[in-house]
């Protein structure tokens, strides 16, 4: 089964010194890449590559997703995220279009979202949506060649750095 993932996963994964790289979120992202499970949709895109300041980093992080293609969004995920916004605003959950835009794709789509964001967590409660955990993995060490990225700590966003020692997918 595919995996719908979320943009605080994709951060935790390039952001270097964020998180260690024996992490287990960050062990089960690499696997999922591994097993082709991965997907992407243009919203999160867009939110990993919002706010890169330097244009030779933003080249690199949009060439490294580029092996990610944008799973197809219809009319119907609109509609749908909206009627979710509108649920949770009526349970006093402020969500944000974005996230409701993944939680209708997930559903649409019958995949579950890998996130550490824990607002999906309140949205479960009242919206149908799938939560992905990451699995006992059998590689906790496991090193694939995903770039690490340096967190520019003057930015409230991570600072794509690229660290050669470790190529692009």
């Amino acid at each position: 089964m595919k995996v719908l993932i979320d943009t605080s996963i994709w951060f935790l994964a390039l952001c270097k010194n964020k998180q260690p790289a024996s992490n287990i979120e960050v062990v089960e992202f690499r696997e999922l890449i591994e097993e082709v499970r991965v997907q992407l949709i243009g919203p999160i895109r867009q939110e990993i590559l919002s706010g890169v300041k330097r244009k030779q980093q933003f080249s690199k992080l949009k060439k490294i997703l580029s092996a990610f293609p944008d799973l197809p969004l219809a009319s119907e995920d609109f509609e749908l995220a909206a009627e979710y916004f509108n649920t949770l605003r009526s349970k006093g959950i402020q969500g944000s279009n974005t996230d409701c835009l993944i939680c209708a794709v997930s559903t649409r789509n019958n995949m579950p979202i890998f996130s550490i964001d824990n607002d999906f967590n309140r949205y479960k409660k009242h919206i149908p949506i799938a939560l992905h955990a990451p699995r006992m993995t059998k590689k906790l060490n496991a090193e694939l060649p995903l770039p690490r990225l340096r967190i520019d700590r003057t930015a409230s966003r991570c600072e794509p750095k690229l660290d050669t020692t470790n190529p692009p997918v």
